[in-house]
């Protein structure tokens, strides 16, 4: 993904980028980006039909015989077969540059004959990998570029080979674009809710027994939340764009699917918010209990040292090299038979009037 990934480490990759001063437009491939390959999705009213690994001869042939077609760009490394992509589609050139140049903030913008969205997807859940994908779309074609397998469609492709009535088969391009997008949107809702589990549970054991691999949980809980809220955030915007267009591809009525796409957004913004500040509270409240429990720790220890100082003081007192017989006041008690019960005597009545002391001024 553009950002990181959020499994625990701090990651960041570098792009490629065009030297300073280049031609707006010009491609520059990433050295870590995979090779190429094309998915081919031809679709009409009775009939659909997939070809992997196509050429552009196929490509360019299904132009001139399918009403509507997708092509699926699975890899980033190939920049003349991308060109030639846009040249088949007339793609603008710009859109064609921040498609390479992965780790753009989702957005939409619109040209003449079609728009281009892109925005990041989890193509692997197990562990909430993060890629750019990237949307063309016209009156009669959609266009996806991916960074590498694995993506959310397989529903969508599911719903095109559906005999029965479909509305992918009769409806135009602006259709198939929505559901293709609303499937990268709802695909973040498995994470979103395993990242609320996670965090319940947490909260859970947090109250009944606080240990210290709860902080670092929850540190790595928030940074993986913080960049679903820098994901998600600019999806709400990108989403609201598409809607508000005025474009001749886009039809009222897929307005109004992309108006629950973008509800969903919102709920999954709302919801990424809500567990960080959760989690938030969660460490506070941590912190709060370790200071807590290293107070009540300090209280038991002061109120030991206090009743142990004064005995310690009789101890030291009768512990001193006394002669009771070169005078009366030199410590008499040391010839009594009963001085040592009478001492340890008195010491635990020292004892337990402090204790008595301290409850009664509720200090125990």
């Amino acid at each position: 993904m553009a950002l990181a990934e959020p499994n625990g480490n701090r990651r960041h990759r570098q792009h490629a980028r065009p030297p300073v001063g280049a031609s707006p437009g010009t491609l520059i491939a990433d050295p870590s980006a995979r090779q190429s390959a094309l998915n081919l999705t031809l679709i009409s009213p009775d009939a659909c039909e997939f070809v992997d690994d196509a050429s552009l001869d196929d490509v360019e042939a299904a132009c001139n015989n399918w009403p509507l077609i997708w092509l699926d760009c699975v890899g980033l490394a190939n920049i003349g077969l991308i060109e030639e992509i846009g040249r088949i589609f007339h793609l603008h050139t710009l859109a064609l540059e921040d498609v390479v140049n992965t780790g753009q903030r989702s957005k939409a913008d619109f040209f003449d004959e079609h728009a281009f969205f892109v925005l990041s997807m989890i193509d692997d859940a197990r562990t909430s990998r993060y890629e750019q994908i990237s949307f063309f779309f016209g009156d009669k074609f959609v266009v996806t570029f991916q960074e590498r397998e694995g993506d959310p469609f397989e529903p969508v492709r599911q719903r095109i080979r559906t005999s029965n009535p479909s509305r992918l088969r009769h409806r135009k391009a602006d259709y198939l674009a929505y559901a293709l997008i609303d499937a990268v949107v709802d695909s973040y809702f498995p994470i979103v809710d395993a990242t609320g589990d996670k965090v319940d549970a947490i909260e859970d054991e947090l109250l009944a027994a606080p240990r210290k691999q709860h902080i670092s949980q929850l540190h790595g809980l928030r940074r993986a939340t913080s960049l679903l809220k820098r994901t998600i955030m600019p999806l709400r915007d990108a989403l609201t764009t598409l809607i508000r267009s005025d474009a001749p591809f886009i039809t009222a009525e897929t307005k109004v699917y992309f108006n629950d796409t973008l509800d969903h957004a919102i709920r999954l913004a709302e919801t990424v918010e809500s567990q960080r500040e959760t989690m938030i509270g969660l460490i506070e409240m941590q912190l709060s209990l370790s200071q807590s429990r290293t107070n009540e720790i300090i209280g038991v220890l002061t109120i030991v040292s206090a009743i142990f100082i004064p005995l310690t003081f009789l101890a030291g007192i009768w512990g001193m090299n006394f002669d009771p017989a070169s005078s009366p006041w030199n410590m008499p008690e040391l010839l009594w038979p009963y001085g040592y019960p009478a001492a340890l005597g008195f010491m635990a009545f020292v004892a337990i009037s402090l204790v008595l002391f301290f409850r009664w001024r509720k200090w125990l």
